[in-house]
């Protein structure tokens, strides 16, 4: 898909309506430059980037990211303070021109866009591997999963030969705490086929808002909850590099 799309006119009509307000907003496109196979990759962010209209507090962020109880698993607390707090859940103007109820991932600035009624989007903050950048076009969400099994591709496993006992052959990866695709999983095909392209929880809050080794597009797994609660099955998704 190319960079130089230009905006639809609702994206325009929405920019031209912000103009005021970018001022004090700090409207600007991003670009981000991340390091994959030892080869330096430079990424440009079709959305200008608004600020939020409305950053959650101490109290909700102790909620939204406290532990939970959920499928028998006991989800630790995330150390939210130590997380940069453009990535915490919330919800701002959204900057996408998709209509409502569509997914829209921004892969450079590391953000996911679930679409809302009124001009406004519910914003996560992702991290992406190197499978991340492998996809990017039209979808929708084929099926989603509550603590699902991991089953590493065989391209992944002939890069990573110690992860053949979680193989497809062998079944994959028991769910749990430290299975890599964490609480829940979204699974994105394109006309009718998989894309082998995920949306998933994620054990390690560190990586967060970075570019990791390996793994599709990964959230907080309060986050993924969260997500997953949103969205039904056939939801679109619109993936940007």
């Amino acid at each position: 898909m190319s960079l130089d799309k230009p905006l639809s006119r609702r994206s325009f009509l929405s920019f031209s309506a912000l103009t005021a307000a970018s001022a004090l907003a700090g409207c600007a496109s991003t670009s981000n430059t991340v390091e994959n196979g030892g080869m330096s990759i430079s990424y440009r962010s079709p959305f200008r980037a608004f600020q939020t209209t409305s950053v959650p507090g101490e109290a909700e962020l102790a909620v939204m990211y406290g532990p939970i109880e959920d499928g028998g698993f006991l989800i630790p607390a995330v150390p939210y303070q130590q997380i940069d707090p453009r990535y915490y859940r919330q919800q701002v103007v959204d900057p996408t021109g998709q209509p409502p109820g569509t997914i829209v991932v921004d892969t450079p600035s590391r953000f996911l866009y679930l679409v809302q009624p009124g001009g406004m989007a519910m914003r996560y903050g992702v991290g992406i591997g190197r499978e991340g950048f492998a996809w990017s076009g039209n979808g929708v969400i084929q099926w989603k999963q509550k603590w699902p099994r991991w089953k590493p591709p065989n391209e992944m496993v002939a890069r990573q030969p110690e992860l053949a006992k979680y193989s497809i052959e062998r079944g994959g990866m028991e769910p749990g705490l430290l299975n890599p695709l964490g609480a829940r999983a979204l699974y994105i095909f394109s006309d009718d086929e998989d894309t082998l392209y995920r949306l998933h929880g994620n054990p390690e809050w560190r990586s967060i808002g970075k570019a990791v080794s390996s793994g599709c597009v990964r959230l907080l797994n309060q986050d993924i909850i969260d997500l997953y609660d949103r969205v039904p099955n056939k939801t679109p998704i619109v993936v940007w590099q």
